[in-house]
């Protein structure tokens, strides 16, 4: 069935009915046409950001003050990370080729995860 606006590319072959059903298929239209024009623009305002970041024009980042109600809510607060996972800003991730597997030993990351795919 045709869903009007809708433009599937490509055959729709395999597990593609049960996975994107027509409903399914509705609904990323819903979501498409509500929410396309926010995401754009959203998209540019990322490289705009990242431009100035760049350029050194920002000072600290830190979350939005209006959202300050909602970190300071007890029952938003989890349980602390397992032992080894709290601190993963140096981490790397890479194949498994010579070059890769030994710039990583000698990197000083705390955890290197080999990519046999």
């Amino acid at each position: 069935m045709a869903i009007p606006g809708v433009n599937v590319l490509g055959p729709r072959n395999g597990q593609f009915n049960e996975i994107l059903t027509d409903d399914a298929l509705r609904f990323l239209a819903a979501l498409h046409r509500t929410f396309d024009k926010t995401r754009q623009s959203l998209l540019v305002a990322r490289i705009s950001v990242q431009q100035r970041l760049d350029a050194g024009q920002f000072g600290d980042l830190d979350f939005p003050p209006e959202t300050a109600h909602i970190r300071a809510d007890p029952s938003w607060i989890c349980a602390p990370p397992a032992p080894g996972l709290e601190d993963r800003r140096v981490e790397i991730t890479g194949p498994t080729d010579r070059k890769m597997v030994v710039n990583a030993l000698n990197s000083g990351a705390k955890t290197f995860m080999a990519d046999f795919e």
